[in-house]
């Protein structure tokens, strides 16, 4: 490993969500294996808290709402990392806040900062560890998992129906979730709806559809730290491209993910786990104000017949259906 000097106090510029932070777990190992005595400081927001615990990389959680709002540090930090982007708003806030050295990708507004130039292509997880191995800090983008949460499940053995994501662009319809929530309830598995407060109404409306009680409905009830252990002990996970996908495969807990206007080789799951994905191969905005058109191609026969594999495994109780555009990763 390169020589960084007295390395006492590092600090991590990652103010983004769920999905993103999961993604960065294994560039955070690579730093707390490179400086095992230094006290390593995540700036994100709030609610991760109890996740960044179990990363066991990170030593505190310093809470910030999106750039702009890093505060001055005293002592300043010996090491500043960004693991939030390229822009120019994510540099200068770790710039202003003094460290030694700062890791990050390069951009024309600092043509004095070296890095290595931003590739979109990338998947997610090796942009953030192949930032660091360059600068001379090993660290492994299979290296995923967390820690085993210490508290109980709400529910043991759930199948976990997720319905909600950040953008309408990557929302399965409803009606079509809770078509499968439906056949799984009536087929005796343990039902839960999951999503954040302000995806209430959405999952109160797949669980009326679906014919089962608001009490399956976990929506706005739990913390991270309780969803992680929710997901820890599933039976599986049915989302779309969203934050609870990287929370199974952080548990390496059998999901089936539909993927829409954003490539798995972007932000899929890790090869040979426990995960299927269907995508129909077609990309766009993942942000935008419509379901894109791939998804809607997604019928929720299909989507059954994913689950049956991962719930039954290779001799499932019905015929199993091979759809050419599904892929088990």
């Amino acid at each position: 490993m390169e020589d960084f000097g007295d390395i006492s106090n590092v600090v991590i510029l990652r103010a983004l969500g769920l999905g993103d932070f999961l993604t960065a777990v294994p560039a955070y190992r690579g730093l707390r294996q490179a400086f095992p005595m230094a006290t390593i400081t995540l700036a994100a927001p709030a609610a991760l808290e109890p996740l960044a615990r179990l990363t066991e990389a990170i030593d505190r959680l310093l809470p910030v709402n999106g750039l702009g709002g890093l505060p001055a540090m005293s002592p300043s930090p010996d090491l500043a990392v960004n693991l939030h982007g390229a822009g120019p708003e994510s540099i200068g806030d770790l710039l202003g806040i003094g460290a030694r050295r700062l890791i990050t990708h390069s951009h024309p507004q600092y043509p004095e900062i070296t890095g290595p130039q931003w590739r979109p292509e990338m998947h997610e997880v090796q942009r953030w560890t192949g930032l660091l191995n360059l600068e001379g800090v090993p660290a492994d983008p299979r290296a995923l998992r967390l820690s085993k949460p210490t508290q109980p499940p709400a529910v043991l053995g759930a199948v976990i129906v997720h319905p909600g994501a950040s953008a309408e662009a990557r929302r399965w319809p409803v009606n079509r979730f809770a078509e499968v929530a439906r056949r799984l309830a009536l087929d005796g598995y343990q039902v839960v709806i999951t999503g954040s407060a302000k995806e209430c109404s959405r999952c109160l409306a797949v669980a009326g559809a679906a014919g089962l009680s608001e009490g399956c409905v976990l929506a706005g009830k739990l913390d991270l730290g309780e969803l992680a252990a929710l997901v820890a002990a599933a039976r599986l996970v049915i989302s779309g491209d969203t934050g609870i996908a990287h929370l199974a495969s952080a548990y390496a807990t059998p999901s089936v993910i539909l993927f829409g206007p954003t490539s798995p080789t972007q932000w899929g799951p890790p090869a040979g786990g426990p995960a299927t994905v269907i995508w129909r191969g077609d990309t766009g905005d993942p942000h935008g104000r419509w379901v894109h058109p791939a998804l809607l191609e997604i019928g929720s026969d299909e989507v059954l017949a994913a689950v049956e594999a991962r719930l039954w495994g290779p001799t499932p109780r019905l015929l199993r259906l091979e759809y050419p555009n599904s892929a088990v990763m």
